[in-house]
Order: C-alpha cells, then sequence, then structure tokens
C-alpha cells in the first residue's frame, strides 16, 4: 500500500475522532456548574426525575429548586404534573441521573453534553456523505464544535439538543437512503429496458432499510418535541419526489403513478415505524396509573367506530387534546422571547443562567464586580455568514440543481419555516439548534466555493482558500474571545461589557 492512501485512510478514523473530542472537551469540562437549576431547567430535570421514578411527571413543592439544588431530590409527590412535550428527552436526561446521581447537576446535565457531543459526529458524517471529502467533512462538524449556541445547549437540560441530534440522525439517514435507492432504481429500470424503449412501469422498491431508519429517528424527534412531526413530513415529500424525478429522468413512461406507487410503500416504511417510536415513548404513561389524565376516559369512553380502542389510549389521545389546545395558545411575554421570523437577524439570545460576584469574593478583583453567564449565543460570525450562505445555497439551487442543496434547503425549511406559522407563540432563539447544523452545512459548502474549484488556475485556488483560512481563523478567535460566557466562567464586568454589541445582546 502506497502512502498517500494510507494517509487518507488515517485521517479519515483521525478527523472525526478528534473532531468529536474537541466537542466533547467544550461541553463537558466545569459541566456541573453552575450548581443550580438554569432557565427551563426547573421544568425538565424535575420532570425527568419524577418521570423515571414513578414513570409520569409528578408536582413538586413551591420551594422545590433550592431544595433540590441541596440534595432533597425525593421531595416529589405522587400528583400528576401537566407537561406538554413527550417523554423520550426527559427519559435521556433522568438516564444520566440515575447513573451519576439526581443532586449531581453534571448527572442531570451529562445526557445534553453527551447527545450534544454526538450531534458533531453525526454532522461529520452527513457532510462526508453530501461530499466524499474529509476536510469539507471536517470544517463542517468543527464549526458546529466550536459554535457558542450548540456548547451551550449542550450544557444545559434542556430538550432542543435532543430534537437536533434526531433531526440530524433523520437527514443523514434519507441521505443514505438516496444514494443507494436511485443507484438500485436506475440498474431496475435499465434492465428492463426493451430494445432501447424504456419500460411503462418501474419497480416498487420495499429493501429501504434507511427509510425505516429515518422513520424511527423522526419518531424519536416526535417523542422529544412535536416539532419533529414537520422533519417527518419533510424526509416523506423528499422521498416521494427524488424518486418521481428519478423515474422521469430514466424515461419511465408512466412516471407520475409509478412514483406515487412506490410513494405509498415509503409512508408503510417511513411513518408506521415512527408512530411505534412516538407512542413507545410514553410507555411509562401507560403502564401506570398516576399520570395526567390516565384515567379520563374511564368515566366516559369512546363510543361507535373507536369504541375498540383501549381506554389507556382513549385517555393519552384526550391528553394529546388538552396539550395541543395549550400549545397553540402558548403566548405568554417573555423578556428573552425572539420571533422565528427575527431569528435570521440574532436580535435576542437567550441568558440561560447570570450571576454576580462582588469585588474581593471568590477570586474576584474588578471594582465593578464580576459575572457569571450562560448565555447561547451563536459565534456571530458563524451565524451571519451561515444566513448569508442559505441565500446562496437557494440561488445556486436554482441555477444548478444539485441535490446536495435540495437536501439542506429542505432541512432548513423543515426546522425554520413551520415556526413562521404561529407568530403569536413564545419561542425562543436556542429553538434554532435544530437549524444550527443545517446552515453550517450551507456555509461550508459557500465555502467550499470561495476556495475554488478543482479545475481552477493555482492563484484563483491559492486566493480563495487563503479568504477561507482567514474565515476559519476569525471564526475560531471569536469563539474563544466569547467562550467564558458559554461555559458561565467569572470574568470582570468589563468584559463582560465587551460583548455587547447590540441592544439585544447578553
Amino acid at each position: 500500500m502506497s502512502g498517500e492512501p494510507r494517509l487518507r485512510r488515517v485521517a479519515g478514523w483521525l478527523a472525526p475522532l478528534l473532531v468529536t473530542l474537541l466537542a466533547a472537551v467544550l461541553r463537558l469540562v466545569n459541566l456541573g456548574h453552575p450548581h443550580a437549576l438554569v432557565f427551563d431547567e426547573t421544568y425538565y430535570v424535575k420532570d425527568a426525575w419524577s418521570q423515571w421514578v414513578l414513570g409520569y411527571a409528578a408536582t413538586w413543592p413551591e420551594d422545590a429548586n433550592a431544595r433540590f439544588a441541596a440534595g432533597e431530590t425525593d421531595i416529589f409527590t405522587t400528583d400528576p404534573s401537566f407537561v406538554v412535550h413527550p417523554p423520550l428527552g426527559k427519559y435521556l436526561i433522568g438516564a444520566g441521573m440515575a447513573l451519576f446521581g439526581a443532586d449531581s447537576s453534571f448527572g442531570w446535565r451529562i445526557a445534553a453534553a453527551l447527545i450534544g457531543t454526538a450531534c458533531v459526529l453525526v454532522l461529520y458524517f452527513l457532510a462526508k456523505a453530501l461530499v466524499p471529502s474529509v476536510v469539507f467533512a471536517t470544517i463542517a462538524a468543527g464549526l458546529l464544535a466550536i459554535d457558542g449556541q450548540a456548547i451551550v445547549m449542550s450544557r444545559v437540560s434542556l430538550l432542543d439538543i435532543f430534537l437536533a441530534f434526531f433531526i440530524l440522525l433523520a437527514v443523514w439517514f434519507m441521505v443514505l437512503d438516496r444514494r443507494a435507492h436511485l443507484d438500485r432504481l436506475a440498474g431496475i429500470v435499465r434492465a428492463r429496458t426493451d430494445g432501447g424503449a424504456p419500460p411503462r412501469w418501474g419497480p416498487v422498491r420495499w429493501n429501504r432499510p434507511w427509510v425505516v431508519a429515518a422513520g424511527a429517528a423522526a419518531g424519536a424527534a416526535c417523542a422529544v418535541k412535536w416539532s419533529g412531526v414537520w422533519v417527518l413530513a419533510a424526509v416523506g415529500l423528499y422521498l416521494v419526489i427524488t424518486d418521481a424525478l428519478e423515474r422521469r429522468r430514466l424515461g419511465v413512461a408512466f412516471w407520475p403513478m409509478d412514483a406515487v406507487r412506490q410513494g405509498a410503500a415509503s409512508f408503510v416504511l417511513l411513518v408506521p415505524v415512527a408512530f411505534v417510536v412516538y407512542l413507545s415513548s410514553w410507555a411509562g404513561w401507560l403502564l401506570t396509573d398516576g399520570g395526567y389524565g390516565r384515567h379520563d376516559a374511564d368515566a366516559q369512553p369512546a363510543t361507535g367506530v373507536w369504541s375498540w380502542v383501549p381506554l389507556s389510549l382513549q385517555s393519552l389521545w384526550r391528553y394529546h387534546e388538552t396539550i395541543y389546545t395549550s400549545m397553540a395558545g402558548m403566548s405568554t411575554p417573555h423578556s428573552y422571547m425572539s420571533p422565528a421570523w427575527a431569528w435570521p437577524f440574532l436580535w435576542r439570545p437567550t441568558a440561560m443562567f447570570t450571576g454576580s460576584v462582588p469585588d474581593g469574593q471568590d477570586g474576584c478583583a474588578s471594582a465593578q464586580g464580576c459575572l457569571q453567564i450562560l448565555y447561547s449565543m451563536p459565534n456571530p460570525l458563524l451565524w451571519y455568514a451561515s444566513v448569508a450562505a442559505t441565500v446562496w445555497i437557494g440561488y445556486r439551487f436554482v441555477v444548478v440543481r444539485d441535490w446536495r442543496y435540495a437536501v439542506l434547503l429542505t432541512a432548513i425549511a423543515a426546522t425554520w419555516l413551520p415556526w413562521l406559522l404561529f407568530p403569536e407563540r413564545t419561542v425562543f432563539q436556542f429553538y434554532t439548534i435544530a437549524l444550527l447544523p443545517f446552515l453550517l452545512l450551507a456555509l461550508t459548502f459557500a465555502l467550499r466555493d470561495i476556495a475554488g474549484p478543482a479545475h481552477a488556475s493555482a492563484a484563483r485556488r491559492l486566493a480563495g482558500q487563503r479568504v477561507v483560512l482567514v474565515v476559519l481563523a476569525v471564526a475560531l478567535a471569536l469563539s474563544v474571545f466569547w467562550y467564558p460566557l458559554w461555559s458561565a466562567m467569572q470574568v470582570p464586568y468589563e468584559f463582560y461589557r465587551l460583548h455587547n454589541w447590540m441592544q439585544g445582546w447578553v
């Protein structure tokens, strides 16, 4: 074996290992600080622990936060708590607490940190599936590894990092299916060509394990937050449209109806497994008696065509109706709320935790005192450049019809556009953690274009590569500058003020 292939082989496994290790360090170091329930941890951590112990989320005393952080983790009641999100994310949080102790802030955050680190690795594999280049995949994953929002959302026990992980998995599996399915479809159609005339009908393919995997991942996303259903729908539409266009390209005579036949098969492969995964996440609620609304259907069971449905499932359906009504009208004002239309402008990132330290205490040597802030702020350069790159990718798709751009635009649309339909909802900038990996992929494609194609002149490529290196170096420097505010390090007030670039920041 020659030296060059061996070097490529080593780089092929060393690059994802190193970029994942970098992500792990940035997310795990001092993970337990601050030892307090920050932002919406007040809901998810306590719900996760009572759900882990009882099988359903229970209520807590009024002063539970301070007592819980002090180690009183068994003060929940057996009375059910009304929660609006499915159980899977809280089971993952609860698993970390079971392993490392419910009284440990490291324990209640470790699941988020590990999943956030895994997002970087999955993004590497997704990027590698789109462009078979170690450099391309490493840059995409590396940008996610050093981004502030990805770091912060991996250092707090909220549900959004779990949602982002399963969405990434679903899109990766969708891409893997595209490659396998279209190659096999083309081979079968060409084999059926008779005397140069394409067949009237193409095959209906059932052997598509990556579609099943994508359905399971999308179902898990739904089992964390209902917004995962938009990704499930987007994956289904992508499968149908891609298959239809390929059948037309191959010359199948009745390609529209042929695509409908395959679309029905794809639905069977995709949606039922998603439903099973989603329903399985409610196993604790179904198998115990104390959950909220667990016996709502006992007194007034369904009649007629739905009378055969078990009472437990009827009660679960009614619980879902209550959840939908509650979420549809959720419009409580919040100082950090940010409507979806404002997300591209990054006007109002969310401070998850703030603490002050007077001068002379705990090592603070600043006349104005010191601060500790856990701030879900994306790397500013990466964020704005990614938004601009998405516009560029949209333009390029119109011009060249590159299927990889279609994948990115599909994922971005599924994780952003639905939120525009609910302008009255109380939503936050950190919801974009599910959108961020695809924005960074768009940026990586744009940087690839800046670096220049292989057929460009040496001078053009050198100039483009220098621009890319400058962008990456500035992004890295900004991450170093912002990291103290992404990890709640104690910093002088003057250093904190250096980050107030816009009125809505910190």
